[in-house]
Parts: C-alpha cells; structure tokens; sequence
C-alpha cells in the first residue's frame, strides 16, 4: 500500500488587531498592552498614537487619507507582521472596520465603550430604542430627517454638520438637543439646549448630538447645565417615546393603509385606505427623508409616512383641520409637524422636501412643488379635467408621469344576509419622478 504524503497544513493568517480606546476615558482594555508589544505596525490618529505606548521598533502611520494606510496593513498581513488599529470608542459602529473589512483584511476587534453609549450615560438615559446615525462625511439630511422623524436620535456629527446645522434645521420640530463635547478628556461638556439654541453657538469637534422628542424624560445634567425637562411617557411607548418593541424605524406592528375609522375626519374627507396604500408606496417613505403633506386633511397619508420611518411636514389651512391632524398624529404616536397656512404661500421657506404629496389645491400649488425640485411628487385627482394639466405641468418640470384610476368597491351587507358591493368614487392617482 502506497502511504499518501500528508499536505502541509497553511500558515496561520496574522489578523489585524483594532483595538477601541474609550470614549469614557476608562483605561484602555488590557488587550492592548499584549499585541502593542508584539506590533511591527501601528496605526491611528495622531491623538490615539500619542496616548498609548508604542513600541520603539514599531512602524506607525498617523491617519489621514486611508488609501496608503490599507496597502500597509495588508502587506504587513503578507508578511506576517502583527499590526495594530486604533480607533475611537467602538470601531464597528460607524468606526473603521467597515472599511477595513471592505479591503480583505483579517480582524480581530476589541471594542471600548462608544461615544454614542458615553453621551447616553452622561445623560442618565437608556438607549436601547434609539437609532443612531452619522452625519460624518456624507450628506447630513438623512440625519437631520431622523432627528425630525423619531424621538430619540444620537448623530455621530462633523464639522459643518453638527449642532449648530442640525440644530437650525430642527427650529419648528419640537426637540431638546443633549450636545456631549470632547467625551472621556478633560475638556469633557455635556450640556442641554434647544435647537434654537444650538443653532447660534460654535461646538468644539468631536461632539455627539442627542435628539429627544420634547417633552422628554429628565436627564441627569451636571451642575452647571441647562434646565432639565420631564413629561409623561405615553402608555404605548417605551422611554422617550420610542415604540415598545425597540424598532423605531421598523414597519409599523399594526400595518398601514389603515381603515378610515382608525382616523378622526370629517365628513369623509379622508384618502381613502385603498388610494392611500398606493400613495404611500409611490412616496416612499422611509428614515432619512422628509415628506410633504399638502392639503393634509385628516392628517392620513403624512401620518403613514411618519409611521414607516419618514419626517413629516403637513401643510393645511382649515384649523378644524389642523387640530384634527394633531389628534390623529397624537393617537397613533408619531410626530407631524403641522403647518397652518394656505399653499402655495404657506410652502415658502419650508425644508426641502424629498416627496410631496399634493392631496388638496390646484394648478398654482403643483407649480410651487415641482419648482422646489422633489425627487418624487404624488398627487391625487377626483376631477378629470384637472389630469392633462397636471401631466403637462410635471412633464415641462422634467418628470416623468405614471398615472391610474383607482375604482374599489367594498363589501357591504344587505338586510337578509346577503352581501353585495359598494362602489367608492374613483380616483386617479399621479406620479412624477424627477429624471
């Protein structure tokens, strides 16, 4: 019998190690000392550099562009050479491993307590239900719609797209703003303010944003902070307003193109559930975008969108009206913000929108919408000779129109146990896509 040579078995891989240095300012985790003393490589910024003992035989790069970084640290992979990262906090929450992992390298991560969760304890508020987004290089309104949309948001910030920013994009949102500066260092400054508040001071980088839906649970301020606030947390939400089942940007748990009379309306002046579930697919509404509610009525479209993730803006004149929205928005536990006022006058000045449905006014309103550029713009039309004028307006503004006839007709009981079906009044639903 002829023995098989065995294979020889492959050299272990050498992972980077990316070791988090506390926010809080706790010692670094003992990880660290054992593979620094053993690390051919060293990278960081320049501060994470200086605050930890790097060998004397160690190569460091001090981070700047990340290009020439990555190509050190997979040829020290190559090469076998152990090499370490450091980075702020948590480096997998919005932190460098995503980037890391995106070049192929092997990982081995250590994290420290995260900015994020630091700002939260300096605070003395849980965090569990809280969505955390980044304003850090990238398009900050994505952030500042889930500021407008939720009420507990953390935003990992940027210069020029921090408090001061996001601040006077939330004036006319109720909110209470927690800014947590230079968290873990001696210069360390937690302190509570209003946007308006925010928006007119300068914030030293790096801070963390805290946005809380006001009225908001009381926070543990130091001494020398702003006043604190408390209010009641509504029965069918968890602390600070955030939905029980710790999903605040999730599908809502009760569906939508719900039934009219899961809203007060009056005299059936309401979309309709089954108009409404397909206004409310073509506007798309998710975190991160802010919507237009035109002609808001009852409030049910706007509130739709509020309920999958998105910011709500909802435009009315009628004060009935108005108040019927902040009932409606009160009973299904999302924030609209409400303003009264006729359009097209009363869209001046407004946060430009992503989407705007335009369920009341006439061709003056639609003009004013699509001169504001929306990527999408639904509208809704009972009259038919009101169609090709919309159509041709949209398409001179650069869209591209999909249109339909909507024709339910519902269940409906007849004495004797029989069922026959009753017919809504048939709408036709636009859509303009911004090319």
């Amino acid at each position: 019998m002829t023995r098989m040579a065995s294979a020889t078995p492959p050299a272990p891989v050498t992972a980077v190690s990316v070791v988090g240095l506390d926010a809080a300012g706790a010692p670094p985790h003992p990880a660290l000392a054992p593979v620094l003393a053993t690390a051919g490589l060293v990278v960081g910024a320049a501060r994470h550099l200086a605050a930890v003992p790097v060998p004397a035989g160690a190569d460091t790069i001090a981070l700047g562009p990340l290009a020439p970084a990555l190509r050190r640290l997979a040829e020290a992979v190559d090469a076998g050479v152990p090499a370490v990262v450091l980075a702020s906090g948590d480096p997998g929450l919005f932190g460098i491993v995503r980037r890391l992992r995106a070049a192929g390298l092997p990982l081995r991560v250590v994290p420290a307590v995260s900015s994020v969760a630091a700002a939260f304890a300096r605070a003395g508020l849980p965090w569990d239900g809280a969505a955390v987004v980044s304003a850090h290089g990238r398009d900050p309104r994505p952030a500042l719609n889930a500021c407008r949309a939720l009420p507990l948001v953390a935003v990992l910030t940027a210069p020029g797209a921090g408090a001061a920013e996001l601040g006077a994009g939330l004036i006319g949102w109720s909110r209470r703003l927690v800014v947590a500066e230079h968290l873990g260092t001696a210069a360390e400054r937690i302190r509570a303010v209003t946007p308006e508040q925010a928006a007119a001071e300068t914030w030293a980088d790096p801070h963390v944003l805290l946005s809380l839906a006001d009225p908001a649970p009381a926070w543990s301020a130091p001494a020398d902070a702003a006043p604190a606030w408390s209010a009641d947390v509504p029965p069918d939400r968890g602390t600070a307003g955030m939905r029980a089942d710790n999903q605040p940007a999730a599908a809502p748990a009760g569906g939508w193109a719900l039934p009219e009379d899961r809203y007060a309306h009056r005299d059936s002046m309401i979309t309709k559930s089954e108009v409404r579930a397909l206004v409310v697919a073509r506007l798309r509404p998710r975190l991160g975008r802010l919507i237009w509610d035109i002609g808001a009525g009852s409030g049910s479209v706007g509130i739709e969108c509020a309920l999958l993730g998105a910011a709500v803006l909802a435009v009315e004149q009628d004060a009935d009206a108005g108040a019927t929205i902040r009932a409606n928005a009160a009973a299904h536990a999302v924030h609209v913000r409400l303003v009264s006022g006729r359009a097209p006058a009363a869209l001046a000045g407004l946060p430009e929108p992503d989407a705007v449905f335009v369920g009341g006014g006439g061709v003056d309103v639609l003009t004013a919408v699509v001169a504001r550029q929306p990527e999408r713009v639904v509208l809704t039309l009972a009259a038919l000779d009101r169609v090709a004028p919309s159509v041709g307006l949209l398409r001179a503004a650069g869209y591209t129109v999909e249109g339909s006839q909507l024709s339910a007709a519902r269940l409906a009981d007849l004495p004797g146990g029989s069922i026959r079906l009753a017919a809504t009044n048939p709408v036709v639903v636009l859509t303009g896509e911004r090319q």
